[in-house]
């Protein structure tokens, strides 16, 4: 019982973390740049960023897609290419958000090698949330270990 309400205080602050300190750290930011360098240039790179980050995005999810498609091909489960395409996804969200500390997050998430260590760091951590259940049988142990099953049906249409 007080785990629970332990994790539910855990949870709320990182919502209240993210839901608002962070918007209003972003909008300081803006409003100082906006004093440093005057609204327009300010508005200009709100719009450049999220054209730039679109495109980024754009870019990345498609050779992520890619990979993705390959690893079906060979027959091996694309999880970490899912991972990865999951945080391009919300790289690109966040950089369509205006603000300077979620354009330098999303910017950090286009970087392949960032994206590969926080997409690790996930798998690890939410790893041990879950179990592998092994094949008792010989049939099943002696097939080729893939993704792909040999006993599924294929229906063509």
């Amino acid at each position: 019982m007080a785990r629970d309400v332990q994790n539910n205080i855990s949870m709320f602050s990182r919502m209240l973390f993210l839901f608002i300190l962070i918007p209003i750290a972003e909008l300081y930011l803006l409003i100082m740049l906006g004093a440093r360098i005057g609204f327009l240039p300010t508005l200009g790179l709100i719009v450049f960023t999220g054209i730039l980050g679109a495109s980024l995005a754009r870019q990345q999810g498609l050779s992520t897609l890619t990979k993705i498609q390959n690893e079906l091909r060979n027959g091996r489960p694309p999880t970490d290419k899912l991972i990865e395409g999951a945080l391009i996804v919300v790289g690109g969200i966040v950089l369509l958000t205006p603000g300077i500390i979620t354009d330098l997050f999303g910017f950090a998430l286009m970087v392949p090698n960032f994206r590969k260590s926080l997409a690790e760091n996930l798998k690890k951590s939410f790893g041990g949330n879950f179990f592998t259940i092994r094949p008792n049988t010989r049939q099943q142990t002696d097939e080729k270990k893939s993704f792909k099953n040999s006993h599924d049906d294929v229906i063509d249409v």
